[in-house]
């Protein structure tokens, strides 16, 4: 099986690609320049930081979505390029997909292309403040309609959501707790399930996300330390970085096996 992604390293997108998850070579950058438009909706922004970038096919087409924004701030941009295949490498702009300001209570940043059982795009999202958040996309032009649903809401922090679709239950994977901040960081990840995509999606004891529930999957241990910004490839690997407290803090990209107990919970 064959990982790839594309991640915030230098200025633009820029990624790396594996056969093996071990061996890993660079992919060619995109927007490296960054584009004029992302200062129309995040003035404050350096013009070349990217966060959080989201790689999925759909449709026969490669749909990268990736955040715009600076530290602490709810003045944000989700924006969108795709290209005929990652292989091809032909990226065009398609343009913002959704934004925030000063005056939402979310957070525009940290997409998440989710196929549901049907087939239908959604995009979940969002950071921190009223939390994590869903929408319809349109399968044709990949970018929101209709109502925008809440997941999952924490006072101590949450973003960066992952949604797979396994046996009947969506789950929903989120960062909870403090990232970026080395050895100090109280990043974890926790989860839920609904049967229904919008929600409601309840932890192990039944508590909905929306109401600061989330079982923890993932709290690290003394080597690794804050564990999350994850994802999940089909519903059997998961990928996140860590701080490894072995070698002063450096953050390092982590790939596991995904298990799931006799009830349909996960586990490592």
């Amino acid at each position: 099986m064959a990982l790839g992604g594309f991640f915030k390293q230098l200025p633009g997108i820029y990624g790396k690609y594996s056969s093996n998850g071990v061996d890993w070579n660079d992919a060619q950058p995109i927007f490296s320049n960054g584009l004029s438009w992302w200062s129309n909706y995040v003035p404050d922004h350096d013009g070349i930081d990217v966060w959080a970038p989201e790689l999925k096919s759909y449709n026969g087409r490669s749909w990268l979505y990736y955040s715009i924004s600076t530290f602490g701030s709810r003045v944000s941009a989700i924006g969108l390029t795709s290209a005929s295949s990652v292989a091809a490498g032909d990226w065009r702009d398609d343009g913002l997909v959704i934004n925030t300001t000063n005056s939402n209570n979310y957070n525009a940043i940290d997409p998440d292309l989710v196929v549901a059982k049907d087939g239908a795009p959604w995009l979940a999202f969002g950071s921190w403040n009223s939390g994590i958040k869903l929408t319809r996309i349109n399968p044709m032009t990949m970018k929101p309609f209709g109502q925008i649903y809440s997941l999952a809401s924490r006072s101590d922090g949450i973003e960066a959501p992952t949604i797979v679709y396994r046996q009947g239950y969506y789950y929903l994977f989120v960062s909870v707790g403090k990232c970026c901040d080395g050895t100090n960081s109280t990043y974890r990840i926790a989860y839920g399930r609904s049967s229904d995509i919008r929600g409601p999606y309840l932890d192990k004891n039944g508590t909905d996300m929306l109401a600061s529930g989330g079982s923890i999957l993932d709290a690290g241990n003394s080597q690794w330390v804050g564990p999350g910004g994850q994802d999940i490839l089909n519903t059997d690997v998961i990928v996140r970085h860590a701080y490894d407290a072995g070698d002063n803090g450096t953050p390092k990209l982590l790939i596991s096996t995904l298990n799931w107990d006799a009830n349909g919970w996960p586990k490592y």
